[in-house]
């Protein structure tokens, strides 16, 4: 639609705030009748490098069962925000926070998956915890699945390989929609999705014994089954209540091509293509046709049952969020100097700082990042994760002062605002993570990114105290001017 102007900044009740999840951030992961997460077997990484999510083998796994403690898992203990909600919360409501992205622990509420009856001590928690965020008029931002299905499901029918898997996700959807239904607006389904095909992770299903081409399989038809559990939620809570804001999450990995040369065009391409196939089953509702080649050259046969494709078409999301924390580059043959940070799908950007976990820091690709979703899909874009990683360093006096998140924040949010410009529909910003929590890829704690100081090291030791960093006060001038004042 041509119009003789164009927005200047973010849109009136811009949903400003940060971004968490529950086995980051909750502990009390032995309380209150909660059962065991996938996320909570997971061993804190020995080297800050390599991550850790997705090495859990049957041989690892019975060691965690049989650990009762949280020495060596670090996702048990989080940062006690179970305890010390009130405390967090009144901390981002000083901030100015228009939303909260958290997540509900799946297992707090059906403590091994399969129970028929939800745990009501689970149930009231999240009560509470959105009663203190509706205090102080703090939109919930929910992601049902972060990473944290119940391990009793792995155990029982080894995760999301099997389809009885979106019965279970189901009935838990079903309960938590009607018990929050006029306390929570917006949700997401499955913490970037397309983390299913790491393995264990994203799918909940031990496959480290399987063959490659096998491997492959498997998770891929664990992805289906989620594709059809997203879609069967988003239609189960829209008949709940019409007013839900039901979305996809996805991890962005924006490529470029390491040359003009046309086949490492071609190889970005494809790379692009892989990483916005998870959203085209959910924001369009089929299978791209791409894929049809890539499932076809890997020996991957998709087993769906009649009708899938009449719930994927009818389960579309009402907007697409995702993570954006740094860029890739590819080639024709892959080759070069990789950087790990960068998951090793890509190659180092000569043209990019890096923090000091190997993340290449990229604003500009940010806006690229909201242009091709928006030309895309044409449906509102949420970021729901931004940050940067680093060893903050509590002075002497208690403070924290952080120019190099400020620098690193300020640079993003401009060329946010720079894609508004563009014409992209944009509705909110929830930086990656508001508070320091234990680091999803190596569960350590070192790696911190919050405007809030959790006085807790590695092996869990400290007070848990919680100290205002110096990018506190920055964030919360820059959501009180929705974006205008940047200045530090």
């Amino acid at each position: 639609m041509y119009k003789n102007s164009f927005p200047q900044g973010f849109k009136d009740g811009f949903l400003w705030g940060g971004a968490t999840a529950a086995n980051q951030l909750e502990g009390g992961w032995n309380l209150d009748h909660k059962g065991l997460t996938t996320a909570e077997v997971v061993e804190r990484a020995t080297d800050r490098k390599n991550f850790t999510f997705d090495k859990v083998t049957k041989e690892s796994l019975e060691k965690a069962l049989h650990d009762p403690s949280d020495t060596h898992y670090p996702k048990r203990r989080g940062v006690d925000f179970y305890h010390h909600y009130q405390e967090d919360i009144k901390l981002m409501a000083e901030m100015g926070f228009k939303a909260f992205r958290l997540s509900i622990a799946w297992a707090r509420i059906f403590p091994n998956g399969d129970e028929t009856t939800p745990n009501e001590e689970g149930l009231a928690f999240y009560d509470r915890v959105f009663d203190e965020l509706a205090k102080y008029n703090i939109e919930p931002v929910v992601t049902l699945s972060h990473y944290e299905m119940p391990l009793g499901l792995t155990l029982k029918q080894n995760g999301w390989a099997s389809r009885e898997t979106i019965t279970d996700f189901l009935r838990y959807t079903d309960v938590v929609f009607k018990r929050y239904a006029h306390k929570v607006k917006y949700w997401l389904t499955f913490n970037e999705i397309n983390a299913s095909t790491f393995g264990f992770m994203g799918t909940g299903a031990l496959d480290s014994d399987l063959a490659p081409q096998a491997q492959l399989q498997l998770r891929y038809q664990a992805l289906h089954h989620q594709f059809i559990a997203s879609a069967l939620a988003v239609q189960q809570g829209h008949k709940i209540n019409s007013n839900f804001k039901i979305g996809s999450m996805l991890a962005r990995m924006q490529t470029y091509p390491a040359t003009s040369k046309p086949e490492d065009v071609r190889a970005a391409q494809e790379s692009d293509d892989s990483n916005l196939f998870f959203t085209d089953v959910q924001v369009r509702g089929e299978y791209p046709e791409f894929m049809n080649r890539f499932f076809a050259e890997n020996g991957i046969t998709i087993a769906m049952e009649p009708g899938d494709e009449d719930i994927l078409q009818a389960g579309k999301v009402d907007y697409l969020s995702f993570s954006y924390y740094m860029s890739t580059v590819t080639s024709q043959k892959n080759a070069g100097d990789k950087s790990v940070g960068n998951m090793v799908f890509g190659e180092k950007n000569p043209y990019l700082e890096t923090s000091e976990w190997g993340w290449q820091i990229d604003p500009v690709g940010l806006r690229i990042t909201l242009n091709t979703l928006w030309d895309r899909y044409r449906v509102p874009l949420f970021i729901v994760e931004n940050g940067l990683g680093a060893t903050d360093k509590l002075t002497a006096d208690g403070q924290v002062h952080d120019q190099y998140r400020i620098d690193y924040l300020k640079k993003h949010i401009e060329q946010m605002k720079e894609a508004v410009k563009d014409g992209v529909d944009l509705m909110g910003y929830t930086m990656w993570g508001p508070i320091d929590l234990i680091s999803a890829s190596t569960s350590e704690m070192s790696k911190r990114y919050g405007f809030i100081y959790v006085d807790q090291d590695d092996e869990g030791h400290g007070s848990l105290r919680r100290i205002k960093k110096d990018s506190f006060d920055w964030y919360k001038k820059v959501i009180a001017s929705n974006g205008e004042d940047l200045s530090e």
